[in-house]
């Protein structure tokens, strides 16, 4: 009894330290409207799971897309409008490369390095937010995950009590120390916030914004349908500089 209820604290202390070290919105959103569409985007974390989704889309679309990848072979994707750049998250010269020549940058950035203290996600998006600030770059969209800021808890009681204190601690820290650096840039950026990630079709709808998700039952939403909120706030400014969640 007495173990259980030391983990208990530990996991609601992680959940309120999360909520501390990550972003917190202004409310409400400080901007409405459309804006100018890019032509040229850059995809970082492109052969992950929303990675993949988001170049596909962004083709789709219409967009001139740059993958930037750490083993092209893994993309298997060709088109006339890609261009697959190899480069590591993590040299700056091959981010600010990369970067170059770009109207808009959006991270789904990722690993699986989970038991173990990381800096991977934040030390990446510090060298991608340096050279954004370097090129000018237009918009940054960076995917992190609901249950940081001011959406702690809001992944539901499982992420919350289990999943998180027990298999995501460290990478959750990180992810709350990526949003802090986003945040405190001059870039103009839109974090995006989604539930439980999975690889179901896209419904083509989903509910956005602050105060999504729930306390008790996990927010659940595909990567289709969280590639496709990250591609629409390219041409948007309801959500810039700010950290909307997203599932189901």
């Amino acid at each position: 009894m007495t173990i259980l209820l030391l983990f208990l604290l530990y996991a609601l202390a992680l959940t309120a330290a999360l909520g501390w070290a990550g972003h917190r919105s202004p409310a409400p959103p400080p901007r409405e409207g459309p804006r100018s569409r890019p032509s040229r985007i850059l995809v970082i974390g492109a052969t992950g799971g929303t990675g993949r989704q988001l170049v596909a889309q962004a083709l789709a679309r219409g967009y001139s897309v740059t993958a930037f990848v750490r083993d092209p072979a893994r993309l298997g994707v060709d088109h006339p409008a890609l261009t697959v750049v190899e480069g590591d998250v993590l040299d700056y010269r091959s981010v600010e490369s990369a970067v170059r020549g770009h109207d808009a940058v959006l991270s789904a950035l990722g690993h699986k390095r989970f038991f173990g203290p990381t800096r991977i996600l934040s030390d990446g998006t510090r060298n991608i937010l340096r050279a954004v600030q370097a090129h000018g770059v237009r918009r940054l969209v960076c995917e992190t995950s609901l249950g940081i800021g001011d959406s702690t808890g809001r992944m539901g009681l499982y992420y919350t009590l289990f999943t998180i204190p027990v298999v995501l601690p460290f990478y959750f820290w990180d992810k709350a120390r990526q949003e802090r650096l986003i945040a405190a840039s001059p870039a103009d950026w839109v974090i995006v916030r989604p539930g439980l990630l999975s690889n179901a079709a896209a419904r083509g709808r989903c509910r956005h914004g602050r105060g999504i998700g729930g306390f008790f039952w996990t927010a659940r939403i595909s990567r289709a349908d969280v590639a496709a909120f990250m591609l629409d706030q390219l041409e948007s400014d309801r959500y810039a500089r700010s950290a909307p969640g997203v599932c189901w």
